[in-house]
């Protein structure tokens, strides 16, 4: 749904989940919310600027994820194990 919002899908996808929603009450519904929450964290946030490192970093890591690919746990988050090591 979020590919459709953002315009981030084929056409033919696009399509096809459009003509569903025009069919089912429930996801036209769901499909409505998500869109003015869309627009409303655009209103009250679409001000500030994204480093383009951190834009780059997501993207990739987007990329990763629709190509069925996981991303390492290290690069995610440090491990806590490491954390209690240094501690101690």
């Amino acid at each position: 749904m979020y590919e459709f919002l953002d315009h981030e899908m084929p056409d033919s996808e696009g399509h096809k989940l459009k003509v569903h929603f025009e069919e089912c009450s429930p996801c036209l519904e769901k499909y409505g919310l998500e869109q003015a929450v869309k627009k409303l964290v655009k209103r009250c946030c679409g001000h500030d600027d994204v480093p383009t490192d951190l834009r780059e970093k997501v993207m990739g890591r987007i990329e990763l994820i629709r190509a069925g690919q996981s991303t390492p746990e290290a690069e995610l988050a440090p491990d806590a194990s490491q954390h209690r090591a240094s501690a101690e």
